[in-house]
Parts: structure tokens; C-alpha cells; sequence
């Protein structure tokens, strides 16, 4: 039971009522399409009046649809009600270091487009080229109802001001993304750390969040991010940096981070981790033979695991450190919040099998509370960053209304 806070409620109107009602309405819709209104009055408990008046709005609104007709021994045959997926549309957008994916999905995160573009090290430079691509994607599809756009950023947000605040791997400062898109397309933004974009992809969308109300996602590339949903909720913390395990210290008097500490979790289990380690061994092998020379003089992390794939002794060395401090923090998750899950999201989980029982020995030995806690890889080519994007947006229209 959570305490109201006198500082921050809002009074339950009949108003909130509406909300509530029409929220539970939509997600029934969702959740048991095609369904007839005669059985959302019997699946919610309202009356079918109600239920009827709710459903009209939504009908009015594009969310929702009537598709074929049932069929009853007797009276009027019933209207079976769907999602307007074709209509209402959500745009989706993933920066990262690198590459800014951008995507237009539907209600059920299914993308009808996709395209990338080069992040641009300068941020003004950068949000004129997404600009002018996001208008374009608008441009080609006229025929969507646009609901708003979800932004995932390798970063946290501050709460109060919607502003880029933290992000030692893309090397901007405080940048505002949100205000100079919403004024360049009229559609709400929606900004979000990668972390908490790929948790909530998980809730919506996932196969693994049925019946959980813990969950955690660890996201693992150029460093390491954390997600966290304690019962049901996302947690942000007082400024919205919360769940910035990546920057615990796990190594004392370790190798400096880019956030400008030392022996952070990110600096000894992200790919750029492996990367490093594999470097090592290779320099090792290369001082301890004449001769020998590297695969690539600037291996990537895919090259690591591909090298790994075919059975590079180096590879795998490299991929069990990184997994032997992948499991270092993990146990630290599970022995201080024992969530139902943990969600690992990366390209590291194309190695899963091999980094898999490196990660569950470390666990055992540094985790005592036996937290019956799940580990499970995310599949790379879902796209979770992304389709979290899309939850961003929906979340606000099926997701329960704050009222204290």
C-alpha cells in the first residue's frame, strides 16, 4: 500500500472515475480481442451503459474498432470490438552513440517503417537531422493518426526539467531534445533512459512479464544500464538517475570510467569491456610468439563474438571475464532487490550459452538470499530499446492514472 503524499496528489474526480473506467475498458479490449461489449460489461463489472458510452468514445477516437458480427440463438447479434492498429500509429526513436534508429510501430509495437541516421556528435547539429526525418516519416504515412513519440537515450533525464542530463557515452552535456521536437511535429514527447525503455518493453510486450511485478533490465553495450519496475512501477528516484548500477563501484582503485570515477561495473562487463580483454590476451599471445599477428588491428565487440563463435581461445577468454563481472553485479541486483526477473539486454546474449553458466556460478557464490530470480536474454534482433520506446507512448493511454 503506498502512502499518499500530501506535498503531490490529485483528488479523485468524477473524472478520475471516467479514466479509470475507460483505461480498464481499453486494456480489456487489448488483452481479449474481439470482444462484444455484452462481455467487457461481464470481464469489468460495469454497466453495460457504461460500457457502451466508453466504447463509442473510443470508437470516436480511433483507438478502437467494430469488426464482424456475432452470433446468439436469439436478439440482436453483438459487434465484436478491436484495436484500431492500422489507424493509430506511435513513433519510436533509440539513440545511441553511434546510430539513431527510428521507427513507426502500431499498438502492439509491430514496425510498419523503419530507418537510421548517424548520431552526430553535436546535438543541435544532430536534433535538425532528426527534425527533418521525423517529419518526413509523418509526411509518408498521412494516413495514421499519430499519438505521440517515445525517445530511448543512453542517458538519464531529469524529472523536473525533461532535459539530457548524464551520458558519459554519447559526450553531450544537458541538451533539451523534448521541447524542440514537440514544437516541430505537435506530438507529445515521451523521453526515457534506455534502461527503463527496455523494461517496460518487457511489461507490455514481453514473454516472460505474466504475473511479475519485479523486474529489472540490464542493459549491456558501449556500458551498462539498469532498468527497474518494483511492483509495477518504474522506479526513477528523486532526479530520474535511479538504476545507474553501471556506475557502481565493484573494482576498488580500479581503472577510471568515463564518468570520471573508478572500477565502475560498466568498465569491467560492458563490450567495450570484452574488447579490452581480448586485446590483452591477444597482446599476450603476440609478446609470447614471434610473429603472430592480430585478427583485426581494431577488433569490435561483434568481432570478439564472432571469434568466439568459431572457438578463439583469446575470444572466449575475453567473453568469461566480462561474464564472470557481468555475474559480480548481477548478484549485487539480486541479494538487494530480489525482482522476480532480470532482463539482459545486448548483443552479448548471442553468446548465451557460453556466457550463461560463467554468470549463474558467480551468482551462486556471492548472492545469499536465494531469490528465486529468473535470468533471461532478450533476442538482439527484437529490438528492445526500440519497441520500449513504443510502450513510453502507450503506457500513458492504458497504463493506470497516478491519483496520490
Amino acid at each position: 500500500m503506498r502512502k499518499i503524499d500530501l506535498t503531490n496528489f490529485q483528488v479523485a474526480t468524477s473524472e478520475t472515475a471516467r479514466d479509470i473506467n475507460r483505461r480498464i475498458v481499453l486494456n480489456l479490449i487489448r488483452n481479449h480481442q474481439p470482444i462484444s461489449r455484452a462481455d467487457l460489461a461481464r470481464h469489468s463489472g460495469l454497466q453495460r451503459s457504461t460500457v457502451s458510452v466508453i466504447t463509442e468514445q473510443l470508437i470516436d477516437e480511433n483507438w478502437v474498432m467494430e469488426g464482424a458480427s456475432g452470433h446468439v440463438p436469439r436478439g440482436r447479434r453483438p459487434r465484436f470490438l478491436h484495436l484500431n492498429k492500422e489507424r493509430v500509429g506511435i513513433i519510436g526513436i533509440n539513440i545511441r552513440p553511434a546510430k539513431t534508429a527510428i521507427a513507426l510501430a502500431d499498438l502492439d509495437a509491430h514496425f510498419l517503417a523503419q530507418e537510421s541516421l548517424p548520431t552526430a556528435q553535436n546535438p543541435e547539429q544532430f536534433i535538425a537531422e532528426l527534425i527533418a526525418r521525423v517529419r518526413n516519416l509523418i509526411k509518408t504515412h498521412p494516413e495514421i493518426s499519430y499519438e505521440g513519440i517515445g525517445m530511448s537515450l543512453p542517458g538519464r533525464i531529469d524529472l523536473a526539467s525533461q532535459r539530457l542530463v548524464f551520458a558519459p557515452n554519447l559526450g553531450w552535456g544537458d541538451v533539451d531534445l523534448q521541447t524542440p521536437l514537440e514544437q516541430a511535429t505537435g506530438l507529445p514527447v515521451e523521453l526515457e533512459n534506455a534502461a527503463n525503455a527496455c523494461a517496460l518493453a518487457e511489461f507490455w510486450f514481453g514473454r516472460h512479464s505474466e504475473g511479475v511485478r519485479n523486474l529489472i533490465a540490464v542493459t549491456v553495450s558501449e556500458g551498462i544500464g539498469g532498468g527497474l519496475i518494483l511492483n509495477g512501477q518504474i522506479v526513477r528516484g528523486s532526479t530520474g538517475m535511479a538504476g545507474e548500477f553501471g556506475h557502481v563501484t565493484i573494482v576498488e582503485d580500479g581503472l577510471e570510467c568515463r564518468c570520471g570515477n573508478r572500477g565502475c561495473w560498466e568498465v569491467y562487463a560492458s563490450n567495450s569491456a570484452a574488447v579490452r580483454f581480448y586485446d590483452q590476451a591477444a597482446s599476450r599471445l603476440r609478446n609470447g610468439k614471434a610473429g603472430a599477428r592480430s585478427v583485426a588491428s581494431a577488433p569490435t565487440f561483434d568481432d570478439v563474438l564472432r571469434l568466439a563463435e568459431q572457438g578463439a581461445p583469446k575470444a572466449n577468454e575475453a567473453l568469461h571475464q566480462m561474464a564472470h563481472y557481468l555475474g559480480v553485479g548481477i548478484a549485487l541486483l539480486i541479494t538487494g532487490l530480489a525482482p522476480d526477473v532480470i532482463i539482459i539486454v545486448g548483443e552479448v546474449t548471442r553468446a548465451w550459452n557460453q556466457i550463461s553458466p560463467v554468470i549463474d556460478e558467480v551468482i551462486k557464490g556471492r548472492s545469499v538470499t536465494h531469490a528465486p530470480t529468473r535470468i533471461i536474454p532478450t533476442d538482439p534482433a527484437s529490438d528492445p530499446r526500440l519497441r520500449g520506446t513504443i510502450a513510453l507512448v502507450l503506457q500513458k493511454h492504458f497504463g493506470a492514472p497516478s491519483v496520490a
